[in-house]
């Protein structure tokens, strides 16, 4: 999954360079360089605390070189302190290779771990602040026990009443991936159920990479990798049935003819009710789009915003894009850009602004050089100032990754 899936060629690169008119390059700042020892490769973002300190997750380096949870605070003078909070010990409890985190209301992280735990194919885990300084993780539960889901790849959701809410990439009753629930128990301890488990009937998607989104009538939306009618992925909806049962909706099949392929990242709601996301794949160039799907009677109706064709950015492969209070669209793209310090390219944050008549325009906020990071993967999050924050899986001053800032 980790693969730079990226189709370009050089030279295409180097030719979009040329004609290139949406060029809009921000300031980018390096907040922090993982080294191996404080971290490496970070595929996930990272999220704010009120206070505003950064969380996210390394897929390696900490104690046992399984993977961390770290904190970042800023300080005087404008640099950033690191802390680690918890490393990730292989030891037939504990999770590894971790997959972000996300905030409860009372302060403790939640998140998963793609491998690891009581038989070897992830977690779901809490970390609680200590009184005192710390922070304690538990083990809420160990996946692949039976037909139970098996390598969750994605982070974690949360409803209103506490309950957590995931996909796996694989298992579930026909193996291929599954939607998950997890509830607390009173008295302790926590309950899961499967909401669906995906199939490799061209009805269903399969292999969901991606994580989850509510919508307002506490329905859940989101992408898997693969299957469908076209075999290049599916958008979904599940929908709370009687008796605790969801139901699923196929909303779009991907990979028919131009249409996007391999969509891993997730989907984000406007305030219409309109979905948008990504696709890895597709597109006349082949180097992935963003897509709009819009409810239009009792069906959902894709629109192709953007395609990427190489140096304005290629594979926008687990970015779940985030709006602006302007109504403008941002993400990453794992492969392509300006740079040639990278066989197919370091990579790229942009911007999509409404052009009029439906139409999008791109813009590249910056192209990442390898020194600077490569290879961002995840979303990009907002400050309250309306700076963006990311991470790259590598490059910096290490080849371990960074936590980025781009002033905008």
């Amino acid at each position: 999954m980790r693969s730079r899936n990226v189709s370009l060629r050089l030279i295409l690169v180097l030719a979009m360079t040329m004609i290139m008119g949406g060029a809009s390059l921000a300031q980018e700042i390096v907040v922090h360089n993982f080294n191996g020892k404080n971290g490496v490769r970070p595929v996930a973002s990272v999220i704010f605390d009120a206070a505003g300190n950064l969380y996210g997750t390394t897929s390696g380096g900490g104690a046992y070189n399984n993977g961390m949870v770290f904190e970042l605070s800023p300080k005087a003078g404008g640099s950033w302190a690191e802390k680690l909070l918890h490393s990730f010990n292989n030891n037939g409890k504990d999770g590894l290779d971790p997959l972000g985190v996300t905030f409860d209301a009372a302060g403790n992280l939640w998140g998963t771990t793609y491998a690891g735990g009581a038989y070897g194919r992830g977690t779901v885990f809490e970390l609680s602040p200590k009184t005192g300084g710390g922070w304690a993780e538990k083990i809420v539960h160990s996946f692949g026990n039976g037909a139970d889901g098996s390598s969750p790849y994605a982070g974690l959701i949360l409803d209103a009443v506490g309950n957590l809410y995931g996909t796996t990439v694989a298992g579930g009753v026909y193996g291929v991936g599954a939607v998950f629930e997890l509830s607390p128990k009173a008295g302790g301890g926590w309950g899961e159920k499967l909401l669906h488990s995906f199939s490799s009937s061209s009805e269903d998607g399969n292999s969901p990479v991606a994580g989850l989104v509510f919508d307002a009538s506490g329905n859940l939306y989101g992408t898997t990798f693969s299957g469908g009618t076209s075999g290049g992925g599916t958008a979904f909806e599940l929908t709370p049935a009687a008796r605790g049962e969801w139901i699923e909706n196929v909303l779009h099949n991907f990979g028919n003819g131009t249409d996007g392929v391999n969509p891993i990242g997730g989907l984000i709601f406007d305030g219409a009710g309109n979905l948008y996301g990504a696709t890895n794949w597709g597109g006349v160039s082949l180097d992935g789009m963003v897509f709009e799907l819009s409810r239009v009677g009792g069906n959902w109706q894709e629109t192709v915003l953007h395609e990427f064709s190489g140096a304005d950015g290629a594979a926008p492969e687990y970015t779940v894009l985030v709006f602006d209070a302007a109504g403008n669209l941002y993400g990453t793209t794992a492969g392509g850009g300006t740079s040639t310090n990278c066989f197919q390219g370091c990579g790229t944050v942009f911007e999509l602004t409404p052009a009029g008549g439906g139409s999008w325009a791109e813009s590249v906020l910056h192209s990442f050089n390898g020194s600077d990071g490569s290879t961002p993967y995840a979303n990009v999050i907002f400050d309250v100032a309306g700076n963006l924050y990311g991470t790259t899986f590598d490059g910096g001053a290490y080849g371990d990754g960074t936590v980025f800032q781009i002033k905008h």
